[in-house]
């Protein structure tokens, strides 16, 4: 008997589990129905409802201004032509005044000047003084110039080198030579440098003076010529 009443409890709890299941089932759907119902009726009533635009007022058109009454002009008097009774042209003659003669006033002589003291008269201005300039001039050349081409450059001799340097040369106050540069080139500038070192050494000049006889600056050119005995 107990296992029969074990085989039929298990079966009503079965069924109890499977009835409360459907009912569950139909509870959800219908619950589920009413939903889905619902929202088709919001559905339809949103679609449903119509949007109705404003209708603009039609504009009543504008009756034109009434037309503006015009006085006819007033009538015009039309006067007659007015003639004037031009007078005879006049001749008239201009009358010529005699020119008036010219007022002649009495000559008066000069009042002469009082007699006074003789002017001194200007001495004559003082002469110039005289001018006392003077170029500078060579002393002894002949035999400062044979000193210059004597002394004959080594590496010259040994090439067999000739040649004629022309030399301007700047002169101190004291007749020496204070600068030297060539003015026309041999060709070798063994011989070029050659003849300004002898020019600074061996010449001599007067040197030149200013308008006043003052010894100054000057300037001399000559040539210097080397040749081979």
């Amino acid at each position: 008997m107990s296992y029969v009443d074990q085989g039929m409890t298990r079966t009503k709890i079965v069924s109890l589990m499977i009835s409360i299941g459907l009912v569950s089932l139909i509870g959800l759907a219908m619950v589920l129905g009413l939903a889905v119902s619902a929202v088709q009726e919001i559905a339809e009533r949103v679609t449903t409802v119509d949007i109705e635009e404003e209708e603009e007022p039609e504009e009543e058109p504008e009756e034109p201004p009434p037309p503006e009454e015009t006085s006819p002009p007033p009538p015009t008097a039309v006067q007659p032509p007015i003639t004037f009774n031009q007078p005879d042209p006049v001749e008239t003659t201009p009358e010529i005044t005699p020119p008036t003669p010219p007022i002649r006033q009495p000559s008066r002589s000069p009042t002469p000047a009082p007699p006074g003291p003789s002017p001194t008269p200007t001495p004559p201005p003082p002469p110039p003084p005289p001018d006392l300039s003077a170029r500078a001039t060579p002393r002894n050349a002949g035999r400062w110039s044979a000193q210059i081409s004597n002394n004959y450059p080594s590496r010259a001799l040994r090439r067999e080198i000739e040649g004629t340097v022309g030399v301007s040369v700047t002169i101190g106050t004291n007749g020496r030579v204070s600068g030297c540069s060539v003015s026309r080139s041999s060709g070798s500038s063994i011989l070029d440098d050659a003849a300004c070192k002898g020019m600074r050494r061996y010449a001599r000049f007067n040197a030149a003076k200013d308008k006043a006889g003052n010894p100054t600056t000057g300037s001399y050119s000559t040539s210097i010529t080397y040749r081979l005995n």
